[in-house]
């Protein structure tokens, strides 16, 4: 009995880390087609702001901060299918662009302290010498 036991357990956990990928799998594609949808209503934004006259086309802050939240939404879709194409595998340097795009979009969106700014921009420094180095040809590993 204990023997049949250690084997039902022994099967489970051979097929745990396939449930997981699956469902893991499962919940990026879901969150791919959620950011899709909040992609093209990000691109709506713009059009509108472009095209149409409203009374919003006097805010060009409102404007920039949502056309970087446009390349966050770009930027993560398509490291979601980047890691679909390399067989459940995110690339760190998708990931450095993803929070460059993010810190450049607080610095335009919270530019009163120039302190802070500062910061940011040497966190900026950081990522990009961080993508230098992730870019070596002895350190990559796209396939």
């Amino acid at each position: 009995m204990i023997h049949r036991n250690n084997w039902n357990m022994k099967k489970v956990m051979e097929h745990l880390p396939t449930l997981l990928q699956v469902l893991l799998n499962t919940c990026l594609f879901f969150i791919g087609l959620i950011l899709s949808f909040l992609l093209i209503k990000e691109t709506w934004y713009i059009f509108s702001y472009v095209v149409l006259e409203t009374a919003d086309n006097q805010d060009y802050y409102s404007f920039t901060e949502e056309l970087l939240t446009f390349f966050l939404y770009f930027e993560f879709i398509a490291l979601i299918i980047k890691y679909f194409k390399t067989h459940f595998h995110f690339p760190l340097r998708y990931l450095i662009y993803i929070g460059i795009t993010a810190i450049v979009r607080l610095i335009i969106v919270e530019h009163k302290d120039p302190i802070n700014a500062s910061w940011w921009s040497l966190a900026i420094l950081i990522l990009i010498t961080s993508l230098l180095l992730t870019n070596l040809k002895l350190l990559r590993r796209d396939y």
